[in-house]
C-alpha cells in the first residue's frame, strides 16, 4: 500500500517546472492509431495514465521507443486490428478515445466501458451521437462499447452536442479525421487542450479547424502521416502549485507555464489575496498574509476549471470569511469535504453548492484520496496543516502528476512516498 506522508506548516519556496498536459495527452496517445508512420511526441508526462495507454498500445503491436523520459516515438503502422485489453481498459478513463481511434482506423471498435476517477457518473451519450452522426452503429454490450462503420468506413455529419463534452468532442475529432467529407461539431468545448489535439492531427495531416471555438470543423483525408509534435504544458498541474502556494505561503516561480491558459485561476487567487506576477511561459506566485474569502462557479473553458475545484477549496477553508463554490459540470464532486472536514476544515456541502467557514489551522491526520484532484487538494491541506499528515489511496494522485513529492520536496516541502505492506487476511482454520 502506497501512502504520501506530509508534515506541514513550511512555505514553499524556490522554481517549479510543469510538465505536459494530462488531458492531451491521453487523446493524442490514442490517435496515433490513426497515424502512418512514426510519431515523435515531446513533452509527455510520465504519469500512470500515460504509462497505461502505452500498455494497451503495445498490446495492439504499436512500436514505441522511449527517448528520454518525456520523449516518445511511436510506430503504428503495422498495428493489428485487435481489441485493447479489457483489464487495461477499465483502469482509465481516456480509454474511450480508442473508440474513436479504431473506428477511424479499422471501421468498427470494441472497447471496454472505462475506469478512472469514481466521483459520479460521466455518461458517453455525446460521444456516441457523435459517432452515430457519421454513419455509425454504436450499441452498448456487456460492459463494451461495440461501434462499427458502413463499410466504405466513416462519413462526414454535422453533430451539435447536448452539453459542452471534452471527451466528446475530442473523440468525435479522433473518428473524424479519416472520414469521408466535412464534420462540423457544434456547441463544442474549447478548452486549451482540445486545441493541443487538434493541432496534433494537423501536424500529422489532418485538416482541422475552429478548435478553441465552439464550432469545429474537420475536413475528412485520406491519410495522416509521421512527425513532430510537443504537448502544451498542463494547465491543471499548474494550478495546482498556485493553489498550493497560496495556502501554505511563500514564493514560487512556477514555469512552462501558458499564462493565458491561467487567467481564471490567477484572477480567482488574486482575488484571494495573493500576489500573481507574469512573465512570457511563467508565473510567480507569492502569499504572506491570510487569504480573503470568494465564490467560484465552476465553468466550461474559459471559465473556472470544475479539475481546480478542490484545490481552491482547501484556500478558501484557510481564508477570512464565509466562500461558496458551485460545481456546475458534475453532481457529485464533493466527496473530498469530509476528508477537510476531518483536518479542521469547516465546509457544508448542499448537492450542487459547498459553503466554506474559513478557520484559522487544518491539523495533520490520516485522510484519503477520492480522485485525482480531490487527491492533490489532500496534498495541499496536508502541507498547510499543523502536524502530521498521512494520505491514503494515493494511486488517483499518481495518475495525473508526474513526480509530484520531487517537485514539492524541492520548494522545502517535507514530503516522502511510503510503501507500507498490505495488510494481511486472516487465515480461517479448515
Amino acid at each position: 500500500m502506497i501512502q504520501y506522508m506530509i508534515e506541514g506548516g513550511r512555505p514553499l519556496q524556490g522554481t517549479v517546472t510543469i510538465s505536459g498536459a494530462k488531458n492531451a495527452a491521453v487523446a493524442i496517445l490514442p490517435a496515433t492509431l490513426l497515424v502512418n508512420g512514426t510519431c515523435r511526441i515531446e513533452n509527455v508526462p510520465d504519469i500512470s495514465d500515460v504509462r497505461l495507454l502505452l500498455e494497451i498500445l503495445d498490446s495492439m503491436g504499436a512500436e514505441i521507443r522511449r527517448l528520454s523520459p518525456n520523449t516518445l516515438e511511436i510506430t503504428c503502422t503495422h498495428v493489428r486490428d485487435s481489441e485493447a485489453s479489457d483489464a487495461l481498459v477499465r483502469r482509465i478513463r481516456a480509454s474511450y478515445y480508442f473508440i474513436g481511434a479504431q473506428l477511424g482506423r479499422f471501421n468498427h471498435a470494441r472497447v471496454a466501458l472505462p475506469g478512472g476517477c469514481n466521483f459520479g457518473p460521466r455518461p458517453i451519450d455525446q460521444h456516441i451521437k457523435g459517432f452515430e452522426a457519421m454513419g455509425a452503429t454504436v450499441e452498448l454490450q456487456n460492459g463494451f462499447v461495440c461501434a462499427s462503420a458502413p463499410e466504405e468506413g466513416l462519413t462526414g455529419g454535422r453533430v451539435n452536442l447536448d452539453v459542452v463534452s471534452v471527451g466528446a468532442t475530442m473523440n468525435i475529432m479522433i473518428g473524424a479525421v479519416l472520414a469521408g467529407g466535412t464534420t462540423i461539431i457544434e456547441n463544442a468545448a474549447k478548452e486549451p487542450h482540445i486545441v493541443d489535439l487538434a493541432n496534433f492531427l494537423n501536424a500529422m495531416g489532418a485538416k482541422v479547424s475552429g478548435a478553441g471555438t465552439d464550432v469545429i470543423k474537420v475536413r475528412g483525408v485520406k491519410s495522416l502521416r509521421g512527425g513532430f509534435y510537443s504537448i502544451i504544458p498542463d494547465q491543471i498541474e499548474a494550478g495546482t502549485y498556485m493553489a498550493a502556494v497560496a495556502a501554505v505561503g511563500g514564493d514560487v516561480l512556477v514555469q512552462n507555464v501558458i499564462p493565458k491558459h491561467m487567467d481564471t485561476i490567477s484572477a480567482k487567487l488574486r482575488e484571494m489575496g495573493a500576489k500573481i506576477t507574469e512573465y512570457d511561459d511563467a508565473i510567480r506566485v507569492q502569499r504572506s498574509g491570510r487569504l480573503r474569502r470568494a465564490n467560484v462557479k465552476t465553468l466550461p473553458y474559459p471559465g473556472f476549471p470544475t479539475d481546480m475545484q478542490p484545490q481552491i477549496a482547501v484556500c478558501m477553508s484557510l481564508a477570512s470569511g464565509v466562500s461558496v463554490i458551485t460545481e456546475s459540470i458534475y453532481d457529485t464532486r464533493f466527496g473530498y469535504c469530509a476528508e477537510l472536514n476531518r483536518m479542521g476544515a469547516a465546509i457544508k456541502v448542499d448537492t450542487k453548492v459547498a459553503i466554506i467557514t474559513g478557520v484559522d489551522r487544518l491539523h495533520g491526520c490520516a485522510v484519503r484520496a477520492c480522485d485525482l484532484r480531490a487527491g492533490a487538494a489532500m496534498v495541499i491541506a496536508g502541507l498547510a496543516a499543523e502536524g502530521r499528515t498521512v494520505i491514503e489511496e494515493v494511486e488517483y494522485i499518481e495518475r495525473g502528476y508526474e513526480n509530484l513529492i520531487g517537485k514539492l520536496q524541492g520548494l522545502g516541502a517535507t514530503i516522502k512516498r511510503i510503501e507500507t505492506p498490505a495488510p494481511r487476511t486472516a487465515s480461517v482454520a479448515g
